[in-house]
């Protein structure tokens, strides 16, 4: 019992430490973060103590409107981060990436199957909607990236279905703080064992081209990369 004392008291420090360096970096973004999430609170608990009042229980309802009141504030402190969280990655390489680790069990992700010299990049996600490409950078750049991946899918795997998007705010790309919902909404089409030969023939040909022998020494002078050349 003492072990776990001292446990949840060296955890706790890191847990405050934690969310003060999320409220210093959601201020940042946004600075009315905290009068909104006080006056939640405030306005949450006099409801509830006023309503004790009137019928005649305003300790217990106080108690009620205590909890509720911190519950609520939690909730829209959670979402302000979230969403200047995903306004500082906006626009960064590799942001994508980011939210594809956190968007939920049933997912596999491999980040950046493709990438140019530019930094485009296309990541892969593989679930019951079946393989689902997720681009970013500039549109007329990973569009042949993404036709590139697509094709190589079509050859090994015809029949699962294959879904694309770009990250992006422009017109008909995916919002970053859209892409894991995006995801959540596709229709589900393969069962958990189909998933997994997928997974598997992916996985498969990603070994096949590490394993292709390449030229040992310099690359010879002149010699460009093709067009839409990968790098893995």
């Amino acid at each position: 019992m003492a072990r776990k004392s001292n446990a949840e008291t060296a955890a706790n420090p890191g847990r405050l430490k934690q969310i003060a360096l999320t409220y210093k970096m959601t201020r940042k973004a946004d600075p009315k973060v905290g009068l909104i999430v006080a006056g939640v609170g405030i306005v949450t608990f006099g409801v509830f103590l006023a309503i004790g009042f009137l019928i005649d229980h305003p300790v217990y309802l106080g108690i009620l409107g205590f909890l509720v009141a911190f519950l609520a504030m939690a909730i829209v402190f959670g979402r302000r981060a979230e969403r200047a969280a995903f306004g500082q990655m906006e626009g960064q390489p590799g942001a994508a990436a980011a939210v594809l680790d956190n968007v939920g069990r049933g997912w596999t992700t491999t980040p950046a199957v493709a990438m140019n010299r530019q930094q485009d990049i296309v990541h892969r996600a593989v679930g019951k909607a079946g393989v689902v490409l997720i681009a970013e950078g500039n549109p007329n750049r990973v569009k042949p990236l993404l036709a590139n991946e697509k094709k190589k899918l079509a050859r090994i795997m015809p029949d699962v279905p294959v879904h694309d998007f770009i990250v992006g705010t422009g017109e008909g790309e995916v919002p970053l703080k859209k892409v894991r919902t995006t995801l959540l909404k596709l229709p589900r089409v393969l069962s958990g064992p189909q998933i997994t030969a997928v997974n598997d023939k992916l996985r498969a040909m990603g070994d096949l081209m590490s394993n292709m022998p390449l030229p040992k020494g310099p690359m010879p002078k002149g010699m460009r990369m093709p067009r839409g050349g990968k790098m893995r």
